[in-house]
């Protein structure tokens, strides 16, 4: 079999609130962890099968370029799905993700798709997917005992999980107002985008002159003949060892995407396919009626609810984007595999363990649980904890200023130093 020589890129492809608010602050850590770790899975689409098909040689660029030009919008097949990000585990036995609203939490209950979103941050799961266009997509996660469906047909969004019989039905509301039909905006975007041209663009954008891009052979994947796109990062204080993604040899969709950590052992993403279809799915794919005797959330009513919860009580269902605004908002340092997110503190500190409460879901709680997984460390900016995952690491000073992103310890250390 011949193999494609490795071809670096080239041209740019070389590559004081309130107590409440205080409280938000404090305990959001490991929500910032385990939601950048989770956010990496938007990445991802495949899985390889064996045997290494005899290709044509192709340049990166020619492969890159021939990925940015695929147009395929109709598809349906199976995917296997694995994380091991190394998010920590919440008293009670929660894992990581359950701090984003995991399993049966989230304002829409069991069939909130953001619920849903978050168990793919951890394990193995398989889907089934479908799309046809834009405005028709399909997920569905299957487990042993039940299944989770995301259907996605014009302006309506419909999640169903047959374990409790729950749906949770969204409508757009400016639709058929201009003569197009658009998902809800106010959605979550990483299961209703899961189709394999989306999930290559997000990747795309990760190469520059940061990036070393080469075509490192080929593979044969769900049955069809793939090249493989090898990525890695040129700047040594990433976390990302490599990315490797299966691209159809005929119509350039990604058919394999399987990130490693640079700390080496099992991929910390695998997704891929292990059958696909090119063909138009039946109309009758992207139907949905609740089940006789479901219980219908309104995704309306679930967003209204939590905002009214939300000022309630700024330390429960806060989302990243407002934490960020109650400490001071985000801003972004150095550039490509290496920037690293830093939201300022309120200079109210980290949580001691002590002297907020021992009752399970406290604050005492949600303290002991930050000192039992952070390591203490010093610099110049003072002290602060390191929390950490294969791949995404989070500091905390002790005037509550975060330092987040998949980089290693010592550069978080060292933008907190230079930030002084």
């Amino acid at each position: 079999m011949p193999r494609n020589e490795p071809t670096e890129g080239t041209d740019g492809w070389d590559g004081e609130g309130s107590p409440r608010r205080r409280k938000a602050v404090r305990y959001a850590v490991p929500v910032a962890v385990a939601g950048l770790a989770a956010a990496t899975i938007g990445l991802v689409p495949a899985f390889a099968g064996s045997g290494s098909p005899d290709l044509p040689k192709i340049s990166a660029q020619d492969l890159i370029a021939k990925m940015a030009k695929s147009d395929v919008q109709q598809l349906s097949g199976t995917v296997r799905a694995s994380a091991d990000l190394g998010l920590p585990s919440l008293p009670g036995g929660a894992g990581g993700a359950g701090a984003l609203g995991g399993g049966k939490g989230g304002d829409g209950g069991s069939a909130d798709p953001q619920s849903k979103l978050m168990e793919l941050a951890s394990g193995a799961h398989t889907l089934r997917v479908a799309a046809d266009g834009p405005d028709k997509q399909r997920v569905s996660i299957v487990d042993k005992a039940a299944e989770y469906s995301l259907v996605h047909n014009g302006n309506e969004v419909w999640g169903y999980d047959s374990g409790s019989n729950t749906a949770f039905h969204h409508t757009a509301p400016e639709a058929g107002k201009h003569g197009k039909q658009h998902a809800p905006k106010d959605l979550p975007q990483g299961l209703e985008n899961a189709t394999p041209q989306d999930l290559a663009k997000q990747a795309l954008q990760a190469a520059g002159d940061t990036t070393s891009v080469t075509v490192d052979g080929t593979a044969k994947v769900a049955g069809r003949d793939a090249y493989q796109l090898l990525i890695k990062p040129k700047q040594t204080a990433s976390t990302v060892g490599s990315i490797r993604i299966a691209v159809d040899a005929a119509n350039g969709v990604p058919l394999k995407f399987t990130l490693t950590p640079k700390s080496g052992g099992a991929a910390a993403i695998d997704v891929g396919f292990t059958s696909v279809d090119f063909a138009k799915p039946a109309a009758s794919t992207f139907a949905f009626t609740p089940p006789k005797g479901a219980k219908v959330v309104k995704g309306d009513e679930a967003g209204a609810t939590a905002q009214r919860e939300h000022r309630k009580d700024g330390a429960h269902g806060k989302d990243m984007k407002a934490v960020t605004q109650d400490m001071g908002g985000l801003n972004v340092l150095g550039k490509g595999w290496t920037s690293i997110a830093t939201v300022k503190g309120d200079g109210s500190g980290l949580p001691s363990g002590k002297g907020e409460g021992k009752g399970k879901g406290s604050g005492g709680d949600a303290a002991a649980f930050l000192d039992s997984i952070g390591d203490k460390v010093h610099g110049s900016f003072g002290s602060g904890r390191v929390f950490s995952t294969r791949l995404v690491n989070a500091l905390v000073t002790d005037n509550g200023t975060l330092y987040v992103g998949a980089v290693d310890k010592q550069a978080l250390i060292d933008a907190a130093n230079a930030a002084k």
